[in-house]
């Protein structure tokens, strides 16, 4: 006996992960290198989405990292340079650095 319908499970499955991905308050953390390669704004667009960025800094971050400063904190996010690395926060997104 058949159904009068054909329902592609697998197809149902991946868009409810396409949408799970999407959803509001999906954040990730992501990783990346600060030596002038790649755009400021790629990583400008990961903390739009509420991501935290997580760079190495490879070079002279004051130079490296002003526009993606002046970026980031113009929309109220957060910047700190912890050993030769920095996160870069949403404004949502409190970095604590009372123990360093």
């Amino acid at each position: 006996m058949t159904s009068g319908f054909d329902l592609d499970l697998n197809a149902v499955e991946q868009e409810l992960e396409r949408d799970d991905a999407d959803a509001e308050g999906d954040r990730r953390i992501v990783l990346g290198v600060l030596d002038g390669t790649t755009d400021d704004d790629e990583w400008f667009r990961a903390v739009e989405r509420g991501d935290v960025v997580v760079l190495a800094v490879e070079g002279e971050l004051s130079e490296l990292a002003a526009d993606l400063a002046e970026k980031v904190k113009g929309r109220g996010g957060n910047l700190v340079h912890f050993r030769e690395f920095l996160l870069v926060t949403p404004g949502d997104v409190t970095i604590d650095s009372d123990r360093l």
